[in-house]
């Protein structure tokens, strides 16, 4: 179904635009995104250490096992994707556990930019949403022309959420109006001709940004531009999501609301597996930014294999006894 960006309220979009200084020129927004606090990362990764040591059990436990499934945006881009494969993955998001109508659904399936409307068939008026890659996914090594054209090309064919990649070379050699102008002009593509626009998911590929203070400035700079979420990585690398780094986004995106009154999603993608990290990252979410991100509109998890831990996890909580991967599906 088609999402509405949503309209901002007077205060937030008053506060938004008392920022546009800080974007007019490249040497303003130099300033202000070196001139934001630098990051203790030691501090940080004993904070997302100690969030991770909370202990979620019984109820409360159901309660987080199914809010994550519900934040699943559920992937396949591989090389080797066809129709076949995507329409059995929207199968699986629709109903998770064949034997338990109970499981809830997935957020969105999670495809490249020639397989949209193949989901979006696929899912029909389920409500799971449509997400696709673009801007030349992952390196995110093209012209500015060929992203355009390849998220306007998913965005036609139906999809309700546009998974970006920044340039990180430019990034890290210090273009970052290169790099906020290319945001924007993404953001812009998502438009519909009715109005209404895919959502924008940024990815820094944090794993190559080298430092704390990077991804804070990235994080910085996606929001400014109009980034709907910001997502950690492309799941394409070796380093991928950490609680750290996840913790790091958070905050970003916590300042940036008490700043503008303008809220953003995050996305951490790569490398979530099982339940007990999910259960992390729920924590760390409540923790830093609260219940109202605590829904799908605006916390994601990007992950194939996490799905099965969970439904596992489910049925032994739902039995008493621990089902083995045998009795889920394989995606």
């Amino acid at each position: 179904m088609p999402i509405t960006v949503p309209a901002y309220g007077k205060e937030a979009a008053g506060r938004l635009a008392s920022m546009a200084d800080v974007t007019a020129d490249d040497g303003a927004l130099r300033r202000f995104l070196h001139g934001l606090p630098g990051v203790d990362a030691v501090g940080l990764e004993a904070r997302a250490a100690t969030l991770g040591t909370r202990s979620i059990k019984t109820t409360a436990k159901a309660y987080a096992i199914d809010l994550a499934i519900s934040m699943i945006d559920l992937t396949t881009l591989e090389g080797a994707d066809t129709p076949g494969k995507v329409r059995a993955l929207c199968a699986k998001g629709v109903h998770p556990d064949p034997t338990d109508r109970t499981a809830p659904k997935v957020a969105a399936i999670c495809v490249y930019p020639d397989m949209v409307a193949t989901a979006k068939e696929a899912l029909g008026d389920s409500g799971i949403h449509v997400a696709s890659v673009a801007t030349a996914f992952p390196a995110g090594r093209a012209a500015l022309p060929v992203k355009l054209a390849d998220t306007r090309d998913a965005v036609a064919a139906g999809a309700d959420e546009i998974d970006m990649v920044i340039d990180r070379g430019a990034f890290l050699s210090g273009r970052y109006m290169d790099v906020f102008e290319e945001i924007k002009a993404v953001k812009e593509a998502c438009a519909r001709p009715d109005g209404t626009a895919a959502h924008l998911k940024v990815i820094f590929e944090t794993g190559e940004l080298q430092t704390s203070d990077n991804v804070r400035r990235a994080s910085w700079l996606a929001m400014l531009a109009g980034a709907d979420f910001i997502k950690t990585s492309t799941g394409k690398v070796a380093v991928n999501a950490t609680p750290p780094v996840t913790l790091l986004m958070l905050e970003a995106v916590r300042d940036f609301h008490a700043a503008t009154g303008v809220q953003v999603g995050v996305k951490p993608a790569g490398g979530i597996r099982t339940t007990k990290d999910a259960i992390k990252y729920l924590v760390m979410v409540n923790e830093t930014l609260g219940e109202p991100w605590l829904t799908a509109d605006w916390f994601r998890f990007g992950a194939s294999s996490l799905l099965n831990d969970l439904l596992m996890q489910r049925q032994k909580l739902s039995t008493g006894r621990y089902s083995g991967p045998d009795y889920v599906t394989v995606d």
